[in-house]
């Protein structure tokens, strides 16, 4: 929905399904209302993205005849997800072209990726520059440790760490990312990747042996996906990730600022100022 916001423009034409309220007359001559499905081309006019919802409400003029709506008429369409849409542009240049190609295979503009974990519990992640991307969730239950006996949980704990090894192999393209986060409160992290590279040498797994430096370890105070925020604000992530697409935007704007402080009249934002 985010690539779809920057994908519209005001004077682009945007059909889809919608939700009309209609007036209806009944042959004693009572006015009454009702709503209609109906698939309207409207002529873009505002654009307002609610990023909490998820939701684009696109408001604009009925550019095609339609038995509810009059020609001219103002509608306002709300796109969401897994609802279909077409879009219209007197002209597709290179920027919004590749916009498309973006949203269209992101996981090519993932080079960060990250594995957030806990005892019993993982979420692997690729980060690209708009959004993260959760591409695994891992969840074992793990017994608690027994006097006299830990091999119940040393099992379930193996188990654990076998299907991470495997969420890794499947979700995370070697040849795009830079840099693979492994993040856990206390020795989890440790564990695990003690756990990966014994059983990459033991399988003679290369890909795994020659990405070795690719890993970092890092704190995290859950292995809930909201503690990749705190990672990535962590100094030491990034200064690490100093080269990658996702460190790039941060930067960007970080210069802008830089300048807006120190020579104003050089950076301008908003539609109107920057014309």
């Amino acid at each position: 929905m985010w690539h779809t916001y920057n994908l519209l423009q005001i004077g682009d034409s945007l059909i889809a399904s919608t939700i009309r309220k209609v007036q209806t007359e009944s042959s004693t001559g009572s006015m009454g209302s009702s709503t209609v499905r109906t698939t309207l081309c409207v002529c873009v006019d505002t654009i307002d993205f609610d990023s909490q919802a998820c939701q684009l409400r696109v408001k604009g003029t009925n550019i095609q005849d339609n038995q509810y709506v009059k020609m001219g008429a103002y509608h306002t369409i709300e796109l969401e997800l897994n609802k279909k849409f077409t879009l219209a542009k007197k002209i597709w240049d290179s920027v919004v072209l590749d916009r498309i190609e973006q949203a269209c295979d992101p996981t090519q503009k993932a080079d960060v990726a990250a594995v957030v974990m806990q005892e019993g519990l993982a979420n692997l992640v690729l980060v690209t520059p708009a959004m993260t991307l959760l591409r695994a969730k891992v969840e074992v239950t793990i017994p608690r440790k027994r006097r006299g006996s830990c091999t119940q949980h040393e099992k379930a704990l193996n188990r654990f760490y076998e299907a991470v090894m495997q969420g890794i192999l499947r979700h995370i393209n070697f040849d795009v990312v830079k840099c693979i986060l492994v993040a856990s409160p206390v020795f989890v992290k440790d564990q695990f990747m003690a756990y990966l590279f014994r059983e990459a040498v033991r399988q003679d797994s290369k890909i795994l042996l020659e990405n070795r430096p690719k890993f970092m370890l890092v704190h995290s105070s859950s292995g809930h996906k909201y503690s990749l925020k705190e990672i990535l604000c962590d100094p030491a992530v990034t200064a690490r990730l100093s080269d990658t697409k996702a460190a790039g935007e941060v930067k960007a704007l970080e210069d802008f600022y830089m300048m807006l402080q120190h020579e104003p009249n050089r950076a301008f934002y908003g539609l109107a100022h920057v014309e």
